[in-house]
């Protein structure tokens, strides 16, 4: 038969096996715990500066060389160029210059309109601008002072 000291030796052997066991799982754990931590703050982190920059003025896109005016965020119209390549507020212009509305040519205050901006001087001074801008690189034609329409498009 054996001993009570026996079978309490045997006992705490078994509880000091598990008890290393699970220092060990817990040291794992641990270290991936940490490494979950650190990808989860790299990501909020990242999500932060993300929101940052879209709140922020837009900065200068970066274009291939040659194919925009220094300082510019239109290209220069190339040929087979699509209007996808302008910055979202071209790209509306555009779609109202292509529009049956624009194939006459629009004045900047009909432009406004047609944008569904108001048809006060900042606004209507500011697609003056743009539409000059896109006059210049290209993608419009200015059919007389202050009247724009698409090229290709037929003017009266």
């Amino acid at each position: 038969m054996p001993s009570v000291l026996g079978l309490l030796e045997a006992r705490e052997k078994k509880v000091r096996e598990e008890v290393a066991r699970l220092r060990e799982e817990a040291e794992r754990v641990q270290a991936a715990l940490g490494e979950a931590e650190r990808a989860l703050q790299r990501l909020a982190d990242a999500r932060v500066t993300v929101a940052e920059v879209l709140a922020g003025p837009p900065s200068v896109a970066v274009e291939p060389v040659g194919s925009t005016v220094a300082g510019s965020v239109v290209p220069r119209r190339a040929e087979g160029m699509a209007v996808s390549v302008l910055p979202a507020d071209y790209q509306r212009i555009m779609s109202v210059l292509e529009s049956d509305a624009g194939r006459e040519g629009m004045r900047c205050q009909q432009l406004a309109a047609a944008l569904g901006l108001q048809a006060v001087p900042a606004k209507v001074e500011g697609l003056r601008s743009k539409a000059k801008r896109l006059v210049e690189r290209g993608w419009a034609f200015q059919t007389r002072p202050g009247v724009f329409t698409a090229l290709g498009t037929s003017a009266g």
